[in-house]
């Protein structure tokens, strides 16, 4: 096995390399590092996201992700956010902080009709979880197929939607997807949760609905990110910031590895791998 961070000197027989698993958020130098491995035939990640790398993987190579192993973390963080937000949690505790008794009036799951936009192992995950709470969980996909409908119909599906939830890849269809005229089809009240990438949200769009109290966000990814102190995003009101950690907790690492071991074996065996998004595995 061979370790390196694309600095410094290059590691003795790194041009053998046949199988690689870069660093989790790798890319910096990521043309340098392909070209490095001349020999490499797969790229395997830890991460679901492919929109840094895949443009830099030489032909002959196959890129597979890590769909499923982060799935079930984010989509438990979906449900803490919108349940957070309904029930009201950020009022009371800024309530409990000034030491005020303040009861208000929240909301609950039950009935709610939870638009999910990203029909794969996040959302379909996000989906079971939203029944258990006898919430109404519809998908949408780039194309529609059996129980999940297609993007082309978020204008007649936004108007009915008491949550929003996005789960996309980002890609040249849903960089900026979710602009004015998007939120603008959203209900009074609605929430938008945002757990895909920060360019699938246009985010002085959002903000305008934030400021004036139209619509509730939780945001778990933006535009910029890391967002820099003095962001007007920081103010927003109607809105929970977590820092892209949705997929941070403690068993990330073993889950990825364990994904990573069972692919390294199915090469060595000649067998098919999973999660392949490019290559002729």
């Amino acid at each position: 096995m061979i370790v390196w961070n694309g600095e410094g000197d290059k590691p003795e027989r790194l041009a053998e390399t046949v199988f690689w698993v870069p660093q989790v958020e790798d890319s910096t130098n990521l043309a340098a590092k392909f070209q490095a491995m001349p020999k490499l035939e797969v790229t395997q990640l830890t991460s679901a996201g492919v929109e840094d790398i895949l443009e830099f993987v030489p032909n002959g190579v196959t890129l597979c992700t890590a769909r499923g192993v982060h799935g079930s973390a984010v989509a438990e963080l979906v449900m803490t956010v919108i349940l957070a937000t309904l029930r009201r949690l950020p009022h009371f505790v800024e309530a409990q902080r000034q030491g005020n008794w303040e009861p208000l009036e929240a909301d609950d799951l039950r009935d709610k009709r939870v638009l999910i936009i990203g029909a794969g192992d996040l959302g379909e995950q996000t989906a079971r979880r939203l029944r258990s709470f006898d919430a109404d969980p519809v998908l949408v996909a780039h194309t529609a197929r059996d129980g999940i409908h297609a993007t082309s119909e978020l204008p007649s599906l936004l108007p009915e939607a008491d949550v929003v939830v996005l789960t996309v890849p980002l890609t040249p269809d849903t960089t900026n997807l979710v602009d004015a005229e998007f939120l603008g089809r959203m209900p009074d009240g609605a929430v938008l949760v945002n757990v895909a990438r920060g360019k699938v949200v246009d985010t002085a769009a959002l903000l305008a609905e934030l400021t004036t109290g139209r619509l509730r966000a939780a945001l778990d990814v933006m535009e910029p990110e890391p967002l820099p102190a003095g962001h007007p995003l920081w103010k927003a009101p109607n809105l929970i910031i977590t820092p892209h950690a949705a997929g941070s907790i403690s068993q990330a690492g073993a889950r990825a590895f364990a994904l990573v071991n069972a692919q390294v074996r199915r090469y060595l065996a000649g067998e098919d791998l999973v999660n392949v998004v490019k290559g002729a595995y």
